[in-house]
């Protein structure tokens, strides 16, 4: 059966093949596995490489054999590329622009993005949203952490709000705002590798 279209931007077959386009165009130095990509998006290798299959024949990926490996990446020759890259920063590019930015704070040990863009990325129906709700847990430099946020705000062209809370804080869920985001739908887009499979995957809740 059919996936439904993304709440976030309906032109696509399904999320995944957002999620697809977006891991490549977004990165289009970037040469990936099909088993590479599905251990990234949480997906199941076969469905993975379904949807790349389609992808590469309408001229949006190329691929070539490395061993037993099949390799993709984004296909610069297409006029179709450039416009599509454009429309998945818009839409998709939050989650890969927030993990770049964030990546190197001292002192940060995980990054949710929260609030109506995760809503959005989970398909629940409401309109598009206006800004970005960005979850920063540890004990980094505050400055550190706006300066960051600027720097997604100049790139993704939309407001990026910041808020800071200590790992223990996040644990005890006694902070009202803490019971909302992890009740609601998060994106664990930055977090220790020693988290469950689960939590670390994006486009998953967080809840702890």
């Amino acid at each position: 059966m059919r996936s439904a279209a993304p709440a976030l931007l309906p032109v696509f077959r399904s999320r995944l093949q957002a999620d697809i386009l977006a891991a490549l165009l977004l990165h289009p130095d970037r040469e990936s596995s099909l088993s590479e990509l599905a251990r990234q998006l949480g997906a199941p290798l076969t469905t993975v490489h379904g949807e790349a299959q389609r992808l590469i024949g309408a001229g949006l990926l190329t691929r070539r054999e490395a061993g037993r490996s099949v390799m993709i990446r984004a296909n610069p020759g297409s006029r179709l590329t450039a416009p599509l890259t454009e429309l998945l920063r818009l839409s998709w590019g939050p989650q890969h622009v927030i993990a770049e930015e964030f990546a190197n704070l001292p002192g940060t040990e995980r990054v949710i993005i929260f609030g109506s863009w995760a809503a959005r990325y989970h398909d629940q129906p409401g309109p598009p949203p206006n800004d970005l709700d960005v979850l920063v847990i540890g004990t980094p430099d505050q400055s550190q952490v706006y300066d960051a946020a600027d720097r997604a705000e100049q790139r993704l062209g939309i407001p990026v709000n910041t808020i800071t809370r200590t790992p223990a804080a996040w644990r005890a869920r006694s902070d009202p705002l803490i019971q909302q985001i992890q009740a609601s739908p998060v994106i664990d887009v930055l977090a220790p590798d020693s988290d469950d499979e689960d939590a670390r995957t994006a486009g998953r809740n967080v809840h702890g």
